[in-house]
């Protein structure tokens, strides 16, 4: 016999409570939350919804982060309303990034007048790096 836990919070005080649509409903004794079944849907690494929660702070728009970290622009949006992330205002630094493999970045990091006049930061992202960097609006 399989044993469920509540998916809201987690407590195996469960009890049956009827059927629908030939699924066995279940009501949780400690969130009163009624549920089918255990859904085993896709779930997204933290790793994943951190970085794109950075990148979003960083001035990152979600179809950017969407095409850097490969999940929906949606899913991001959700991200930011569920943990509610503001992002901040700047108005006088433009974010722009590159991904750089290695050997892309050593060769990069080499030159000290790529290096001066703003802000950056690199992260790792999966098997390459990204660098975001600020820069100052001219006009």
């Amino acid at each position: 016999m399989e044993i469920l836990a509540c998916p809201k919070c987690g407590t195996d005080n469960i009890v049956k409570s009827g059927v629908i649509k030939d699924r066995q409903r279940y009501l949780c004794k400690s969130c009163n939350y009624y549920f089918t079944v255990n859904k085993l849907g896709k779930k997204i690494d933290v790793y994943y919804v951190t970085k794109a929660l950075q990148l979003y702070l960083e001035g990152l728009s979600f179809r950017e982060i969407e095409r850097i970290i490969g999940v929906s622009h949606v899913t991001v949006s959700n991200w930011v309303k569920e943990y509610k992330i503001k992002k901040p205002t700047h108005t006088d630094y433009h974010p722009t990034y590159k991904i750089f493999n290695h050997l892309e970045l050593v060769e990069f990091l080499k030159n000290k007048e790529q290096l001066s006049g703003a802000g950056m930061i690199i992260t790792e992202l999966g098997d390459k790096f990204m660098m975001i960097k600020w820069e100052r609006f001219k006009g």
